[in-house]
């Protein structure tokens, strides 16, 4: 077949982005679930087979309830981090083939600021994606609270 140039093509970038970002976390993840699973009283698990519940039924009424603070958390901190998509990982594969799929609001910031020397308007774009940022991090955070008891503050 003919060879695809994913790093140059702009429909393959947002791919390329995300399974990369889940290949970089899935370690962390899978070390911070696990450390949640650990902490769940294995007597649960033995009540549970004893009363005849199968494996799915240990695993959605044991474990997803014990690891469910872990998992709101690790939502709330994420969901603080939504809007800053990550400038590192965007800007380095980031190149002028693929530049109308891969620019985000932090590169664009990079550009029109310390290329441009545009230091207030970049300055501005910053402030408003930080107080977006803010504000999504409060609204999660209260959801969680409101739903599942389980918050930051």
């Amino acid at each position: 077949g003919d060879p695809v140039f994913f790093m140059t093509e702009p429909g393959w970038f947002k791919s390329i982005y995300v399974w990369s970002g889940v290949w970089q976390s899935m370690g962390w993840s899978s070390i911070i679930y696990l450390a949640a699973l650990a902490g769940i009283d294995p007597q649960l698990h033995e009540a549970a087979k004893v009363d005849g519940a199968t494996r799915l039924q240990r695993i959605w009424h044991v474990n997803i309830p014990g690891i469910m603070p872990t998992i709101v958390i690790l939502l709330i901190l994420n969901s603080g981090s939504l809007m800053a998509v990550g400038f590192e990982k965007v800007f380095l594969m980031q190149n002028d083939l693929n530049m109308e799929a891969s620019d985000v609001i932090a590169t664009y910031v990079y550009r029109a600021g310390i290329l441009g020397a545009q230091y207030s308007f970049a300055a501005a774009v910053g402030l408003f994606n930080s107080i977006i940022n803010f504000i999504l991090l409060v609204l999660v955070n209260s959801a969680a609270r409101r739903l599942n008891e389980t918050s930051l503050w």
